[in-house]
């Protein structure tokens, strides 16, 4: 598609906008609690607005309107239960983490269990955030820029995507990636909204007309238990367990948390989260679902955005979408290099432990921004000539959450969890994953069926497997010392609210609107 001249004035300024925010709070960044950790200072609003747009990449924006197309809403039960997944964290999770004053969230792990399982789990999440999300997101965003921006050099944008986005990371670090995070989760939520509004234009506004040109099924949430894309039992034990493990115990993702001024700031801002949450069954996957009367016969359920795009919004509204996707593809690049950058830093070079001064740790965390930003800009050809090896990856990073989630789980809320246990969970979980991983890749290329059920139903059961084999190993075993429990497991009154706190303030109730309005979405378009 061609952009005209307001297009671009309208994507120069949005990229001109985000430089300025990033290098304004550049100045700031002279300590390596302030470039990880914006010196634990974020309000609520920027941590919800960060979490919203660090989590929606360009493969979100496409993938989500392209599944809806192809096999119905039903793939925005991973947005609705990230909904209720942050609020179980702001009741239960958070202030765990924020009384022990991480700086990541393996090291939650090293104080629970010891170093071994704190390196471990740092060196999985370090490679993941890198190899997959990074260089990943990288690959994916180049791909959807060469469809609104047809003729643009494949490497060229690989690497001026990494180098735009790790700039201003390295420069103002956490605090740079969550103001410009802000606005991007706005011009986000606007250029979806656009979409949304020009779509429904087509049937007059009318959710009636929109329902009778779909088939049936298209728009239900609540799909069988043999469905394909996503049966109703992966839904319930499944997505959960996914969920909890990307919201919950990813860095990338909890650091905004560990940055907040306060426990009740971190609350407020998963809870802004999780509202945020809602929407994109709105503005994303009902538009990809009803689309399919407006543009029948697409070969690639993904090219419904930017089909969508290109038909029917008119100059300036398209260079504002463009802006989007760029907001969803930098969202992610530059939370992923300023997580991956705290985990080395914190987990392996022990920044906090070295006295080294404000002024060394600021330099060499950016010197190691700066070596995963050529990482990120170079593994996309990688992933272009061994786009095989990308999809194993990612089945990998599937099978590597169970292990993972039971052990955060367990080691919470369950005080006879111990070393021996978690490492036996790993061990066990990630051996597991890899037998099924090679187990269903030989199924596949000897043409025989898959007898296991949706990854999703797999993911429940297996974790559950997981914690069985923890519980089983910790009580054989020595209970883990008195020192390691005693503010890493939650506690009843980590859910308490101050007297006197205004209910519109007050996190219980916040988070009980949430879980009701989710509930009536889903009954809705049950």
């Amino acid at each position: 598609m061609a952009l005209q001249t307001l297009d671009w004035a309208v994507v120069g300024l949005y990229l001109i906008a985000v430089l300025v925010i990033g290098f304004m709070v550049s100045r700031k960044a002279t300590s390596g609690d302030e470039l990880f950790l914006a010196g634990r200072s974020l309000g609520f609003i920027a941590i919800g607005l960060s979490l919203f747009a660090s989590n929606i990449s360009s493969t979100t924006l496409i993938g989500v309107a392209g599944a809806a197309y192809s096999s119905g809403i039903s793939v925005a039960h991973y947005e609705l239960w990230a909904a209720l997944i942050l609020v179980f964290m702001a009741l239960f999770t958070i202030p765990v983490f924020l009384r022990n004053r991480l700086t990541t969230i393996p090291e939650y792990l090293g104080r629970r269990f010891g170093r071994t399982t704190r390196l471990y789990v740092s060196a999985l999440t370090i490679f993941l955030s890198i190899f997959v999300d990074t260089a990943g997101s990288v690959y994916a965003g180049v791909l959807v820029l060469q469809v609104f921006v047809p003729g643009i050099p494949f490497l060229p944008a690989c690497i001026g995507l990494a180098l735009f986005a790790g700039i201003y990371t390295a420069a103002g670090g956490l605090r740079g990636v969550v103001y410009t995070d802000v606005l991007q989760a706005i011009v986000l939520i606007v250029g979806c909204t656009a979409i949304t509004w020009e779509v429904f234009a087509q049937f007059d506004f009318s959710w009636t007309a929109a329902l009778a040109a779909v088939p049936a099924d298209h728009l239900s949430l609540i799909r069988p238990a043999d469905d394909p894309a996503l049966p109703w039992t992966g839904v319930l034990i499944g997505l959960p367990i996914l969920g909890f493990y990307y919201w919950g115990t990813n860095q990338y993702i909890m650091q905004r948390a560990l940055g907040a001024r306060s426990v009740d700031h971190a609350r407020w801002g998963a809870m802004l989260a999780a509202a945020l949450k809602l929407l994109p069954l709105f503005i994303m996957a009902i538009p990809g679902a009803i689309a399919i009367s407006l543009l029948p016969g697409l070969e690639n359920g993904d090219q419904v955005f930017p089909e969508l795009v290109r038909r029917f919004l008119p100059v300036g509204l398209t260079g504002l979408v463009l802006c989007g996707l760029l907001a969803a593809i930098m969202s992610t690049i530059d939370s992923t290099l300023n997580s991956a950058a705290t985990l080395v830093m914190y987990d392996f070079a022990g920044a906090d432990r070295q006295g080294w001064s404000a002024q060394k740790t600021v330099r060499i965390g950016r010197t190691v921004t700066g070596g995963f930003i050529v990482i990120a800009a170079f593994w996309p050809l990688v992933i272009r000539d061994f786009p095989g090896l990308f999809n194993y990856i990612q089945q990998v990073f599937s099978y590597a959450v169970p292990p993972m989630v039971a052990v955060f789980l367990l080691g919470i809320f369950w005080r006879r969890m111990n070393a021996a246990g978690a490492l036996a969970t790993m061990v066990f979980g990630h051996a597991l994953g890899l037998g099924l991983l090679v187990a269903r890749s030989g199924m596949a290329a000897a043409g025989i069926a898959d007898p296991l059920p949706h990854f999703s139903v797999v993911a429940g059961l297996t974790t559950l497997a997981c914690a069985m084999v923890g519980i089983a190993v910790s009580l054989a075993t020595a209970p883990p010392p008195a020192d390691r429990l005693a503010t890493t497991l939650w506690q009843r009154g980590d859910t308490a609210v101050a007297a006197g706190t205004p209910w519109l303030l007050n996190y219980r109730v916040i988070g009980g609107a949430i879980v009701v309005a989710t509930a009536i979405i889903v009954w809705v378009f049950r």
